[in-house]
């Protein structure tokens, strides 16, 4: 029973991370490219192309973290057995 739960916990944990990777990433993305927005049309594309790979790792990497931490957190609780 240990490993299913140690299976589980890992499974839960990768995939709550990379679904938090992917949805921050979005978000940070859409929060950065806001200060585009007053912008010209050529100095807004330039903006974009500036800001666009720095919101998405900085968002990626902390959903990421945040995901498997909060994904291991719920799947231990989840799968947890009181001893008797």
């Amino acid at each position: 029973m240990i490993k299913n739960r140690i299976l589980i916990c890992t499974l839960v944990a990768l995939s709550s991370g990379f679904f938090g990777g992917y949805i921050c990433g979005h978000i940070t993305l859409m929060r950065h490219s806001q200060k585009c927005q007053n912008q010209p049309w050529a100095l807004k594309e330039m903006c974009n192309t500036w800001v666009i790979p720095g919101a998405m790792w900085q968002g990626s990497t902390t959903g990421l973290w945040m995901g498997t931490v909060l994904g291991a957190f719920v799947a231990g609780l989840a799968t947890h057995q009181t001893r008797n």
